[in-house]
């Protein structure tokens, strides 16, 4: 009995299989890389997503006797950009299956649900970012997530209510679907995170605590920092300014100081790019030019950036000129990629979470 069917209008092959049979992941090598990933033109790999929605959603005790029939379609130009679209397809798949078998589920728990989809099922490290960003938000509002406690606050701004604020979103697409890196990916800096988390736990006394820089206070890095070397100093020091950089973005939002929580998000790309090395040469090149583009206050990848999109905050009247000199700058820089896109940038706003229309 097949009661998943599903289309795709932007990638190749029918999923189809049956909710009590789900067939087991076929495109994860099992390696710290995912070869083939979720952006795959490889017949139904798209659809690893739906089927770890299944898993997920029976793992926890839901039980499934509805499947659905679906088309996933996403923004055209934008396939496989890197903008936390892994998280957006298994939320909706997640939304969808909920929706049709009348099940009440909470946003923090469908959280959880899309990250065991993504660590268990895809084999992908990460954490609750992006589909906590995709189920919390509002409107102009700064989703503040305190990962580890799994808590979160909606920060707005002064103007909140009254107008719609002096800034838009201005995204940039690379060109590059897949990864390009010399280095291995995102499992490895999570590793090396861990690592650097051991030693500076083991120099306090709680080498038994979980390896997590989280488990490691401001005050005790500042005191040990100097036993860590090379890669792990660079990972950790990223950790550590990152988090306080966002504590000055939620004080700089809250005040509606945009020129400096565009400051901010700089610096968080520059971190990214220097102390935790992520990215790739073209990434790289489209931050820097977003960064001096017409009324950009700020810029960094939208991801990790080792393929995809680079994001920016932008004062709202000059918009359209940072498209445009962003779009002839990026030719100029890397013309095969940019020659390949039918749509390189996109200005939007914020919304709110996703829900069922």
């Amino acid at each position: 009995m097949v009661n998943m069917r599903l289309l795709s209008g932007q990638f190749f092959g029918e999923v189809r299989f049956s909710l009590d049979s789900v067939p087991p992941k076929k495109y994860n090598d099992g390696a710290s890389n995912i070869k083939t990933d979720e952006y795959s033109m490889e017949e139904g790999a798209w659809g690893n997503f739906s089927r770890g929605a299944v898993l997920a959603l029976q793992k926890k005790g839901y039980k499934l006797s509805q499947g659905i029939t679906g088309f996933l379609e996403g923004s055209a130009g934008f396939e496989g950009c890197g903008v936390s679209s892994s998280a957006a397809v298994g939320v909706a798949f997640l939304l969808a299956l909920e929706s049709a078998n009348g099940l009440k589920v909470t946003a923090e728990d469908n959280i959880e649900l899309d990250r065991l989809i993504e660590n268990e099922y895809l084999g992908l490290k990460n954490g609750i970012l992006d589909q906590s960003a995709i189920l919390l938000s509002q409107r102009h509002s700064l989703t503040a997530i305190h990962c580890e406690r799994r808590m979160y606050e909606l920060v707005q701004p002064p103007w909140y209510g009254k107008n719609e604020g002096d800034y838009k979103i201005l995204l940039a697409f690379s060109g590059l679907q897949h990864a390009l890196s010399s280095k291995p990916g995102y499992n490895l800096r999570v590793a090396e995170c861990q690592e650097a988390a051991t030693v500076l736990l083991r120099a306090v006394g709680r080498g038994d605590c979980e390896p997590l820089l989280c488990n490691v206070s401001v005050d005790e890095y500042e005191a040990h920092k100097d036993l860590l070397e090379g890669e792990l100093a660079k990972r950790a020091l990223h950790f550590f300014s990152e988090n306080a950089r966002v504590f000055a973005g939620i004080d700089a939002w809250s005040q509606g100081n945009l020129p400096e929580f565009g400051r901010l998000i700089s610096q968080s790309g520059l971190s990214s790019i220097h102390n935790y090395e992520c990215g790739c040469e073209p990434l790289v090149q489209l931050r820097d030019i977003l960064a001096q583009a017409p009324g950009v206050y700020g810029a960094r990848f939208s991801g990790a950036g080792f393929r995809g999109c680079c994001v920016a905050l932008v004062a709202t009247d000059l918009a359209g000129e940072a498209e445009k000199y962003v779009r002839a700058k990026y030719l100029n820089a890397q013309p095969d990629l940019a020659k390949r896109l039918t749509t390189a940038t996109f200005v939007c706003d914020s919304a709110d979470h996703a829900h069922v229309v």
